[in-house]
């Protein structure tokens, strides 16, 4: 009798539990402890909500406040709503397929979640992009800058970011060009019920990965370098003559260290995500979840930079808090 017991005991721990019991195709689930649980849903929820509070703050100080309607603030306006995005709409169903080990949302919002998540971190770094350029024409050609960078051309490049985005997130996801190439050994190996992984053939992984991540990041690291030493040749002029010169390249410092922080965040994935393809898929899914989660944290961090390093967000934030927003012409506040 006792060794029938353990025999039983033995194979129904060995068993190993399914997103969908009555699933031949299901996927495998891994059960965290419910603390476990419980602390990373306390976790993730915070975290989301402080990066929607943030970058709403974000949002609302560069709309409201006259003094801030520029062209960089316009391109930061348009960060943060990716970032708020990011927090608003990403995070919450990645909480719970990173803590349930299973995706119980369907796969049309599975398909859907997946290309918002390509489309905002795409939309991130095609922003980001395009303020080193705006930062090239005020530091590098100063006299051109107020000529070219335009309210109409931030426009416009802010409308193309988000399309070109947008494009690539939805249109590889819906027509499958992600998997293009290893299309047999997805639905055979990889494809599950309750799984919602971003699985990319060896061609999907290096096209995306190139478009996503590592041009962009490419030109605004030689732009930056190029702005790096444009100032300093004008070091002399910033610091003895020209104060506007001096607020240009304060800001050039703080936006590079908002690109440096994206970077930081996002090289662990997209090293994985590149590389992945190449070594028969052995990156475990737990690490690769982690790197998506160390990639969400950038949305969360952005509002942060600027709090520490733009004096404007700092006393937007206390009005915002007294609510002296409120007040008659508070939008015309100069913000020190």
């Amino acid at each position: 009798m006792d060794i029938r017991i353990n025999i039983s005991q033995t194979e129904i721990w060995e068993k190993p539990f399914l997103c969908y019991e009555f699933s031949n195709r299901s996927c495998q689930k891994f059960v965290y402890s419910l603390e476990t649980r419980i602390f990373f849903y306390i976790l993730f929820s915070v975290s989301s909500i402080i990066t929607v509070i943030g970058n709403l703050l974000v949002i609302i100080t560069v709309i409201h406040f006259k003094q801030l309607h520029t062209p960089t603030n316009y391109l930061i306006l348009s960060l943060a709503v990716a970032d708020l995005l990011v927090g608003g709409i990403v995070m919450p169903p990645s909480m719970l397929r990173s803590i349930e080990t299973c995706w119980y949302l369907g796969d049309l919002f599975c398909k859907i979640h997946s290309s918002l998540d390509v489309t905002l971190s795409t939309a991130s770094i095609l922003n980001l992009c395009i303020i080193s350029l705006e930062r090239y024409y005020a530091i590098c050609h100063p006299f051109q800058y107020h000529s070219k960078m335009t309210s109409l051309t931030t426009l416009v490049m802010i409308i193309i970011c988000w399309t070109v985005s947008a494009a690539l997130g939805f249109g590889m996801i819906f027509m499958e060009l992600n998997i293009l190439g290893a299309e047999d050994f997805y639905y055979e190996s990889i494809k599950c019920d309750g799984g919602c992984t971003l699985f990319q053939s060896k061609a999907g992984a290096t096209v995306f990965s190139l478009i996503c991540f590592y041009i962009p990041a490419f030109v605004m690291l030689c732009v930056y370098l190029k702005i790096l030493h444009a100032a300093q040749r004008q070091v002399q002029a910033i610091q003895s003559v020209n104060s506007e010169m001096k607020k240009e390249g304060k800001a050039t410092k703080t936006l590079a260290i908002i690109m440096g922080v994206f970077l930081t965040f996002w090289i662990p994935f997209f090293l994985c995500n590149i590389i992945d393809p190449f070594i028969g898929y052995s990156v475990p899914p737990l690490l690769f979840d982690l790197f998506y989660w160390v990639g969400y944290y950038n949305s969360t961090c952005n509002p942060i930079v600027y709090a520490f390093f733009y004096s404007w967000f700092r006393h937007a934030f206390r009005i915002i808090l007294s609510k002296a927003i409120f007040q008659t012409n508070s939008s015309r506040t100069v913000l020190m």
